[in-house]
């Protein structure tokens, strides 16, 4: 820290039972950034085996390192959006608390973000995890960048580094994490990936699951939705509530056909059920878009700030 108590540099680590890694990282974390005024900020997740009590000690031992205790779990989105509000520089590094994430690669970030970037990505580029981790990351990956259209190769790594304003704007919960850079795209900031070393895990256990990926998956529509018809959401339900319409409109039209031409009997008909259900439908999901449509325009004023680059001439 700096003589008058700023920091060039916020580091921000989820911590969830890895009391076995933490001193060393910390270590680790100092040596690397030596030249620069840092703040380390450790976010207990709700730890059961010491992990606190070895953060309080280090924060008695070191001006820098600072932390903060959740009551419970909640994950490692909200640990991290609980460090970004406590954040101080304008610079912000997110990193893993395993040591599987190489401090020494910290200044290779800053590059990329004195070079003009928001946002920087680490890509694993050797990854040390067993086939169960890296077939599965591959895949969501894979889907992750191809419906999203952001051009990273790995959306599951924790190392990134970006100015604070990007985190600040962005919503974090769920495994919304693991889409920072696809959220950034959304509002118009820049970013990039850069290759980073990837250690074996040595201590403790990995958090992460099958499950968390099928997690990941349903937020990754989620964020399609936030990203794509955030602004315009009549353009999503609308366009179910045209085509169910549409369909409604054909199976209707037959019908009638069928009964004023031919005098078949349509009332007990399943296509007549199916016909009225569809243009019920329709009508609610475009009433929706059109509400829907109306509060983003109530709102839209509050949300103008995030998407300003620069303003000059203004005083």
């Amino acid at each position: 820290m700096g003589i008058d108590g700023t920091a060039e540099l916020s580091i921000l680590i989820p911590v969830l039972n890895e009391v076995d890694s933490l001193q060393e990282l910390a270590q680790r974390i100092m040596q690397a950034t030596s030249d620069l005024r840092i703040e380390i900020i450790f976010v207990d997740d709700g730890s059961s085996d010491g992990s606190w009590q070895l953060i309080e000690r280090l924060s008695a031992q070191h001006d820098v390192i600072k932390g903060i205790r959740l009551r419970r779990n909640f994950g490692k989105a909200q640990a991290l959006a609980a460090a970004v509000e406590a954040a101080s520089a304008a610079v912000i590094v997110t990193m893993d608390a395993d040591l599987q994430d190489d401090p020494a690669e910290i200044p290779a970030f800053l590059e990329k973000i004195d070079a003009g970037y928001d946002i920087v990505s680490g890509w694993k580029a050797n990854r040390r995890d067993p086939l169960g981790k890296t077939l599965p990351s591959r895949v969501f990956n894979f889907f992750t960048r191809v419906i999203s259209g952001v051009r990273l190769r790995d959306f599951n790594c924790g190392f990134k580094a970006a100015r604070l304003e990007v985190y600040r704007n962005i919503p974090l919960y769920g495994e919304l994490h693991r889409y920072v850079p696809v959220l950034a795209h959304a509002l118009g900031y820049s970013y990039c990936e850069i290759p980073v070393l990837h250690h074996p895990r040595l201590s403790g256990k990995s958090k992460y699951g099958l499950e968390r990926f099928a997690r990941g998956f349903i937020d990754l529509l989620t964020v399609t939705f936030i990203t794509r018809y955030g602004q315009r959401p009549a353009h999503l339900l609308g366009g179910f509530g045209l085509l169910s319409g549409l369909l409604a409109t054909v199976i209707l039209g037959y019908l009638l056909v069928d009964k004023l031409l031919l005098g078949a009997a349509i009332g007990d008909r399943p296509l007549l059920m199916l016909g009225v259900l569809l243009a019920i439908l329709s009508a609610q999901l475009i009433t929706l878009g059109v509400l829907a449509e109306l509060i983003i325009h109530r709102t839209s004023g509050s949300q103008t700030s995030t998407l300003i680059a620069a303003t000059a001439g203004l005083d």
